[in-house]
């Protein structure tokens, strides 16, 4: 059990190479930290429309995902604003017209693997 934390050390284990194997798992708090705020992200049914219309069709301007979700343009934006900070998202600029990308190649892989 030389994985197991020293304030964790005293517990009973009853299989202990698999304590070992879970911590190894696991892996740093930071890794997890960031995978639960991706899914956080992916756990609105809002941006998750907005993130599976940009993968299947490719870069949309907020008009164009408001038409396509059914929501209105400043929920679009707001909802892109925080997809944008994530850095799951990006805009490119044609003139006065912004085209979001999924730019997160993880989020594409989950986006890939859930809705092909």
């Amino acid at each position: 059990m030389h994985l197991v934390p020293a304030d964790r050390a005293d517990r009973r284990s009853i299989d202990g190479h698999r304590v070992c194997e879970a911590i190894a798992a696991i892996g740093e708090t930071g890794r997890l930290r960031t995978w639960a705020d991706r899914f956080s992200l992916l756990a609105d049914a809002n941006r998750l429309a907005l993130l599976v219309a940009l993968h299947r069709t490719g870069p949309l301007a907020v008009s164009d995902l408001a038409i396509a979700t059914g929501m209105n343009d400043p929920a679009v934006s707001q909802a892109l604003r925080l997809l944008r900070a994530a850095g799951v998202v990006a805009g490119e600029k044609e003139g006065r017209v912004v085209r979001y990308r999924v730019v997160d190649e993880d989020v594409r892989g989950l986006l890939e693997h859930c809705v092909g």
